[in-house]
């Protein structure tokens, strides 16, 4: 185990630890300072008085046991050493009875240090009882005629205001800490709403209202990126009207080559000539296609399965026979439902084109939606899985129409399903053929 796989995952938990560290570990250094230099310190001393205290009264009662100077000593000690005395003649300290008794770690603690004192001031057989549940100490100590009991309140062992330190230590570190996470929420919310505004604009989704807050830093990252935005968005519109000015030109000479093949005589020269110019035209509307897979549609809330239901059908009156599993379809995600279909109908165009079945799931794992398409048609080799998602590429170099298309239909697909945050991948399919994994974000 890696000490990184304990550690927050998101920038507002490790903020909080970075502060929150420092101040645990002061705490600690400085609580142990405390009670190894300030409380064990004062708490041996009061102990050593105390015990001195007992001392002084035991050998007092051993060497007058009279009972009217013994009451005598009671009053003044009461009075003066808030100490309870009783003396008990004849009695002796139950054998069986531990030397120290306390209720927890804490009693304990204050106990052994007491008893220490009261070993080296007495040297006579004691018993000591420490009840700080009640704020009350009780000493037992065997004298040469009876039993002299010592009763006194805890404050005579130890000072209140270790109390209060720790007290107001603890308390200002909490309001420490609070106020840390407030101005770190403070500053991390502009990195989430820069982080929803890129997500939202790789999801081909307008982000007008998005704009540079929080730190220097923070807005120029926010900056950058809204420049970004601007210059992708520039670079489509141009390629756009670019490509649909050339499509506009190359038309209109199509159109009178294709008045004047008309006008002319039947011929094996002039059919081969029209099936030149109905490939250029079918060429043209790919590149069309292929820049619209981008596109200026807004995307709306759509139920997939609608969409996998349509693009089905048209694949089985294309000739596939389509095993459809929709497990998913009542799924409901932010789409731009024609660029959607036509990525889907590429998929499942290609399926139709080199194989006579397909396998179709729709499912939802891991919080995404899993599109799966399977056939059992020829395949493509591993080592071409990435080369097909480029622009004009084919298996088959000789750009014989019959073989396949333009090499735009999968590059498409891949484009228009990554502008919607997801993935597309390729692998071998258990009916022989290929596997299209398409995966989407809910």
């Amino acid at each position: 185990m890696r000490i990184k796989d304990f550690l927050p995952r998101g920038l507002m938990g490790r903020s909080v630890l970075i502060v929150l560290i420092p101040i645990l570990l002061l705490q600690i250094i400085t609580v142990y300072v405390f009670f190894d230099r300030h409380w064990n310190r004062i708490t041996s001393r009061l102990s050593y008085a105390v015990a001195g205290e007992i001392a002084v009264i035991a050998q007092a009662t051993e060497d007058d046991d009279n009972p009217k100077n013994l009451e005598r000593l009671i009053g003044y000690t009461a009075q003066n050493l808030d100490l309870l005395i009783s003396y008990q003649p004849q009695e002796t300290l139950a054998a069986q009875a531990d030397p120290v008794q306390a209720n927890n770690l804490w009693d304990a603690l204050v106990a052994n240090l007491l008893k220490s004192k009261l070993e080296g001031a007495l040297r006579r057989p004691f018993r000591l009882h420490v009840d700080l549940e009640n704020k009350w100490v009780h000493v037992g100590v065997q004298l040469q005629e009876g039993v002299l009991s010592v009763s006194f309140p805890q404050s005579r062992l130890y000072s209140s205001s270790g109390y209060i330190f720790l007290l107001w230590m603890f308390g200002i570190s909490l309001v420490l800490v609070i106020l840390a996470m407030i101005f770190m929420r403070n500053q991390i919310r502009p990195i989430l709403r820069l982080a929803v505004a890129a997500e939202r604009f790789g999801k081909g989704r307008d982000v007008p209202t998005f704009r540079p807050q929080g730190a220097r830093e923070v807005r120029q990252a926010a900056q950058a990126f809204i420049d970004m935005q601007r210059r992708i968005k520039r670079q489509v519109e141009q390629r756009t009207a670019m490509l649909a000015g050339v499509s506009h030109d190359l038309r209109t000479p199509l159109t009178r080559l294709k008045l004047q093949l008309a006008m002319m005589p039947a011929g094996q020269d002039v059919d081969l000539m029209k099936g030149d110019i109905a490939e250029m035209e079918r060429m043209i509307a790919g590149y069309l296609d292929f820049v619209r897979g981008e596109g200026d549609e807004i995307p709306v809330a759509m139920n997939i399965g609608e969409i996998m239901s349509s693009v089905v059908e048209s694949a089985r009156r294309q000739g596939l026979i389509v095993n459809y599993e929709g497990a998913g379809a009542e799924t409901v995600l932010m789409l731009r439902p024609l660029a959607m279909e036509r990525a889907l109908g590429n998929i499942l165009g290609n399926a139709a084109k080199y194989a006579k079945a397909a396998q179709v799931a729709l499912f939802v794992n891991d919080g995404r939606l899993h599109i799966q398409v399977d056939d059992d048609g020829p395949g493509i080799p591993p080592d071409a899985y990435d080369d097909v998602f480029r622009p004009f590429f084919r298996l088959d170099p000789s750009r014989n129409p019959e073989t396949g298309g333009v090499g735009l239909g999968l590059p498409i697909a891949a484009d228009i399903i990554h502008s919607h945050g997801g993935s597309i991948s390729l692998s071998a399919s258990p009916l022989g053929g290929l596997r299209v994994l398409v995966r989407l974000p809910l």
